[in-house]
């Protein structure tokens, strides 16, 4: 497990490829050489070169996630060009290049060119705990270290005894499969705080603006003007380090202590051996990932992504035995990621529609830029998606043009509203089975309905799922709030908690409705009506708990016969009313609820993956919190080194009195008081904003609440298992290892050195 103090002086580095910075291929090195030979950002071009050529016929396994064209197609097409786009390596924490860490690309996103950029970016540095972050590391990392012993000595890396964990960034995640989504996420892996991965994302759109001014240039003056244009960038991220650090941490605050608070709640009610259990088993799995998961759950049903993921595999083996359907594929894509496509603006339609009427007919500014802002994102994805459904579906256009029409001449007798974009049809093919003219032939279609018949059972097995997990929690907030929340703020507070899940619930409806309508569309085409066993009609009655006596709770059962004893005896002269038990609801008994429906273990199931996710979200963000403390005090640190150094620049060499050495001498002094009077302005905008007394005051609010659940002035509560106390732990074993050698990472020293040349 990585320490707690190890992993503030972590380096966090995230790799990125990006194509819009092609060159076409003019002029040459000899004639164009450049002016930098590896002094910035780029690396040394004839040592680069060596290793391409060396290790041109690397070959890469193909993808064992989702097709990823960086793994699969790794030799994109680059006819005409000397350079198809640049590969390099960010610091993740402050989005700022990093020296030696940009090389161009040849045919694509080739494991070789990112093994070198990743491995010159690191060479040197003597830090023992590395968070990678790259959007296809489930794969690049599988044979990293294999390779790297077929590299040069120069880009050999002693990772034996150091921390290193590889993660996928936030944003592009949810296109990998189940797997990766649990086993590289940031917001599961300890010691990252609030990091999402995504850093060099967010400098592509500045840098893109070049992309036309270089790509006509020569290797040389295209590698200088990037490295100018990355160095001023990286100046300017420096010189508002103050204020993004200030703005940082006011916003991790708060959010720190509602995280801690809703951890602290949570756990007050469990008893202390089930919370033991739970956490032996988190931390088991954070040592070894291979160990059961406490973010799982056993679940024997076919989950959308497990469909999505078998479609896949079948669809691979059809078109390697050449017997795919020509109708299967358009544009190069298949018909099954269509579909999925599909679903998922399905669903941004849903949460769209709801949000915006959630915001009521007053809106603020804010929130009418926020949604007109999602609007139109999510039109552009809708127009793209349609554009791509023309070419499996050409009828489907007399559809849309009959909807546009049948618009047209409505509005002329009355003021018909515009069509919102979460009112779209997307004519998917359970929607096009109702009209024969827009549909291919069902005979030769059959794949297609039967690839969307299958992702919809999927899409309903998964949200019957997590509905039963959200009532068994809503179940058990209820519990916590009759049994331990006294007073109007603790009402209000568990209340808003109930609130948070009774809307996931009542999503998580919509969803299933919306798989359970389109399976009654495709069931009677297809000849599948197997699945109304098992998917019934979900109406509003149906999202009840199960009855108490289903939860396995001992002492609640004692106090309900205790209650109805009492009862018995008080009422003996009067005729006992016979009371009739409800039935459970159907989405309890139906064989999809798998244990669930069977007794406490699918109840500890769910409440145990809501306390590890709660937990998780809590130590992220104290992490978070620590690193940005780390970071202010790190900037204060390095800013004062340098500008002694710059100081100590002066008379350093040996020159004649004259212009010269007044010259140097003024440079040097100018650099270092540009240093200080920066850490000054930091530190006026730290002390304006009163940081030091706030963070204080936080964690001081965070170990009051420990101290209420340590001091047992709950009903069975049981002994803290906080991310604190874990931390704290760890922090008295290791307060020895921070060294003053470790206080400034390889990302924000060499950028400032970088800056002040």
């Amino acid at each position: 497990m990585v320490s707690y103090i190890r992993f503030l002086y972590a380096l966090f580095l995230a790799l990125d490829a990006n194509f819009r910075l092609r060159r076409k291929d003019v002029s040459s090195e000899a004639k164009d050489p450049g002016l930098s030979k590896g002094y910035a950002f780029y690396c040394e071009v004839v040592q680069y070169m060596e290793h391409v050529k060396t290790h041109w016929r690397q070959t890469q396994d193909r993808s064992q996630c989702v097709a990823h064209d960086a793994v699969d197609k790794p030799d994109r097409e680059a006819r005409g060009t000397a350079s198809s786009g640049v590969c390099t390596v960010d610091c993740a924490r402050h989005n700022m290049k990093r020296t030696n860490g940009v090389g161009d690309l040849q045919l694509g996103e080739r494991y070789m060119n990112m093994d070198y950029m990743f491995f010159k970016s690191i060479a040197g540095s003597d830090l023992q705990c590395f968070f990678i972050s790259y959007d296809i590391a489930c794969q690049w990392s599988i044979k990293l270290w294999q390779r790297m012993e077929e590299y040069s000595p120069t880009l050999h890396f002693e990772h034996g005894s150091r921390y290193v964990r590889f993660l996928v960034p936030k944003f592009h995640l949810p296109a990998h499969i189940e797997e990766c989504n649990v086993h590289y996420l940031f917001n599961l892996m300890r010691g990252v705080g609030e990091t999402d991965g995504e850093a060099p994302e967010r400098g592509w759109s500045d840098t893109n603006g070049l992309s036309g001014a270089t790509m006509n240039s020569g290797p040389g003056t295209r590698r200088d003007r990037l490295n100018d244009f990355w160095n001023d960038a990286n100046f300017k991220k420096i010189v508002k380090l103050g204020t993004s650090l200030r703005d940082k941490m006011l916003n991790a605050l708060p959010l720190m202590i509602e995280a801690a608070k809703a951890f602290v709640d949570l756990e007050k009610s469990f008893d202390s051996s089930t919370l033991a259990t739970w956490l032996v088993m988190a931390r088991r799995w954070e040592d070894d990932p291979k160990a059961p998961n406490p973010f799982q759950s056993a679940k024997r049903d076919k989950h959308l992504a497990q469909v999505r993921r078998e479609l896949a595999e079948e669809a691979e083996e059809r078109e390697a035995a050449g017997i795919e359907e020509s109708n299967m594929v358009r544009a190069d894509m298949h018909v099954t990621e269509f579909l999925v496509l599909g679903l998922q603006l399905e669903e941004q339609q849903r949460q769209l529609e709801h949000d915006m009427r959630a915001v009521g007919r007053h809106p603020t500014d804010k929130q009418r830029a926020a949604m007109t802002e999602r609007s139109s994102k999510l039109r552009r994805k809708i127009v793209t998606w349609t554009e791509i459904q023309s070419l499996f579906f050409p009828n489907v256009n007399r559809l849309r043009e009959m909807e546009d029409k049948a618009r047209a001449k409505a509005a002329e007798s009355q003021t018909v509203p515009g069509l919102k974009v979460y009112e779209l049809k997307l004519w998917l093919p359970s929607q096009l089975v109702a009209f024969p003219g827009a549909w291919i032939p069902v005979d030769s279609s059959a794949n297609i309905l039967n690839a969307e018949y299958r992702l919809r059972v999927g899409q309903a097995n998964e949200a019957l799922d997590e509905i039963r997990k959200n009532l068994i929690v809503r179940t058990h907030l209820y519990s916590v709030k009759d049994r331990h929340k006294e007073g109007v703020r603790a009402h209000t507070r568990a209340m808003g908690k109930i609130a948070v899940v009774n809307e996931r619930i009542r999503r998580l409806a919509e969803k299933y409705r919306a798989a359970w309508s389109a399976l009654g569309r495709l069931g009677p085409v297809l000849g599948h009506m197997e699945w109304r066993s098992t998917l019934l009609a979900l109406e509003s009655d149906d999202l009840r708990p199960l009855p108490k006596n289903h939860f396995g709770d001992v002492t609640r059962q004692r106090a309900t016969q205790s209650r109805n004893k009492k009862k018995s005896k008080s009422s003996q002269s009067k005729p006992a009313a016979v009371p009739v038990p409800r039935k459970p609801s159907w989405i309890w008994t139906t064989a999809l609820s798998g244990s669930m429906a069977t007794g406490s273990l699918g109840a500890n199931e769910a409440l145990r993956i809501e306390w590890a996710k709660t937990r998780a979200k809590a130590m992220r963000w104290r992490e978070e919190v620590d690193l940005l403390e780390e970071e202010m005090r790190r900037v204060t640190q390095f800013m004062e080194w340098r500008a002694k150094w710059w100081t100590d620049q002066v008379g350093q060499r040996e020159l004649e009195p004259g212009a010269q050495l007044e010259g140097e001498t003024a440079y040097a002094l100018r650099q270092a008081d540009l240093q200080r009077r920066l850490l000054s302005s930091f530190q006026l905008l730290w002390s304006k904003a009163n940081l030091q007394s706030k963070i204080a005051e936080a964690r001081k609010e965070m170990m009051q609440g420990e101290s209420d659940q340590a001091s047992g002035d709950h009903e069975g509560g049981g002994d803290s298992t906080g991310a604190d106390n874990e931390y704290d732990a760890e922090s008295d074993e290791d307060e020895s290892e921070g060294s003053e050698d470790e206080a400034v990472t390889l990302s924000t020293a060499t950028s400032l050195v970088l800056a002040d040349d």
